[in-house]
């Protein structure tokens, strides 16, 4: 279509179908964490149990831990690489290739699925550590490519974009239910569970070559472009550099309140959030699913609302968003007083939260509140810059998320000492 129509005529995203399209690579952004996190029981349990080992080895009390380091830390570095050593080739080629690679690595945690590694614990575990690792460093490639594409549009196509991720955490969720409930053959229940990863994925390689053929895209693009030109930001003649630092100094606060609100929320899902056991044997939530239904999917179901209601809404406003945001570590603690009890660990510090309902409530606050807030903070931040520099200001926002994740998780795994060294 020529520019010139473009310009006359701007067009509307008719039937949101950019905005869908976001959504859907926000899905699969975060499906590749989602998916190994929500899959705790059949690789802690089964895999890497006592009843299919025959025996007590390290590597289950070690799997969360290792998992977690291996699919963020990935992440982290890609994600910074990105912003100021961006990747050769077109944005096309970044984002198709991550893309193809993650599939290929969701094939291959198929196959280890079909395979009995009873034998081989050890080849299990560290074949598996290395997928999330390579799964992960394509992941960051395609999180900050797709956050810095959506930044060229109306900021509510960033909150597009963390709508999808939040929304993947419920449907890995509702599929891990699913596929329990379906068979209770937990080998047949992974296969299941593992190959709704493939079909997501496929759909977002299908569907990102749809962009450019939209007219709304195309018509932003366009502008986005002619944003550039105006300016005179032209990376190939080198006549003026990218002020990376003023950027960020710009959006730090907004860049902050990303950061806070993922170091809080990853410092108690899903390390913490999981490992809270039952107070109450008659709990309408029996043993077998209490853990998927109050944490994984209470958490994931409930960040998605907060994640909605941020498109209608967005308060307070970008100064004072960090009150809140700040005031949210007190979740910390308060999930630790819970009937926390993480694997290998004898605890001495007094369970104050003995009712499930409050736990489950508790659940519900940090989902919504990390789902809302991260989603606010997320569009407040191009917005902290010049229009020419609200890719880069994106870019560091999915950067600063990443770097939350990473210092929660971080963060987390010294909760277990504090519950077993501090009483009073």
């Amino acid at each position: 279509m020529d520019d010139a129509v473009l310009e006359t005529d701007p067009p509307k995203d008719r039937w949101n179908i950019v905005y869908l399209i976001l959504v859907l690579h926000g899905i699969g952004i975060l499906m590749p964490w989602n998916m190994f996190i929500n899959a705790k029981s059949y690789f802690v349990d089964y895999k890497l149990g006592k009843d299919y080992l025959m025996e007590t080895l390290y590597y289950a009390s070690a799997f969360m831990s290792y998992s977690t380091i291996g699919s963020q830390l990935p992440n982290f570095i890609f994600n910074w690489l990105n912003i100021f050593c961006p990747m050769g080739g077109k944005l096309t080629t970044r984002i198709v290739w991550s893309i193809l690679i993650e599939v290929v690595c969701f094939v291959f945690t198929v196959v280890l699925v079909m395979i009995n590694t009873a034998q081989s614990p050890a080849l299990f575990f560290w074949s598996t550590i290395g997928c999330i690792v390579l799964l992960n460093m394509a992941n960051g490639i395609y999180n900050n490519s797709v956050f810095g594409m959506a930044a060229k549009l109306p900021s509510k196509y960033i909150g597009a974009v963390v709508l999808g991720t939040n929304l993947s955490g419920t449907f890995t969720s509702i599929a891990n239910i699913a596929s329990i409930s379906i068979t209770p053959d937990a080998r047949t229940a992974a296969i299941y569970y593992f190959t709704t990863a493939l079909f997501i994925l496929l759909a977002c390689f299908d569907t990102y070559f749809a962009l450019p053929l939209n007219r709304f895209y195309k018509y932003h693009e366009h502008v986005y472009q002619r944003k550039i030109e105006s300016q005179e930001i032209k990376k190939n003649d080198g006549n003026e550099k990218i002020p990376y630092l003023q950027i960020f100094k710009q959006a730090s606060p907004q860049l902050f309140n990303v950061f806070f609100i993922f170091f809080v929320t990853l410092s108690v899902f899903p390390a913490v959030h999981s490992d809270i056991k039952v107070s109450d044997s008659n709990f309408i939530v029996g043993p077998s699913y209490y853990i998927n239904v109050l944490c994984f999917l209470t958490f994931n179901f409930t960040a998605l609302i907060g994640t909605f209601l941020s498109t209608y809404f967005s308060w307070p406003n970008a100064k004072w968003l960090y009150i809140p945001v700040t005031l949210r570590v007190v979740l910390i603690p308060l999930f630790l007083v819970c009937n926390y009890q993480p694997l290998g660990v004898t605890r001495i510090m007094p369970v104050l939260i003995k009712n499930d309902y409050i736990f489950w409530m508790l659940g519900a606050i940090l989902g919504l509140s990390s789902g809302y807030y991260s989603s606010v903070a997320m569009m407040y931040t191009p917005s902290c810059v010049e229009p020419k520099y609200s890719g880069i200001a994106g870019m560091f926002g999915a950067a600063m998320l990443i770097t939350g994740i990473c210092c929660g998780i971080l963060f987390g795994m010294t909760l277990p000492f504090i519950v077993k060294n501090v009483s009073w």
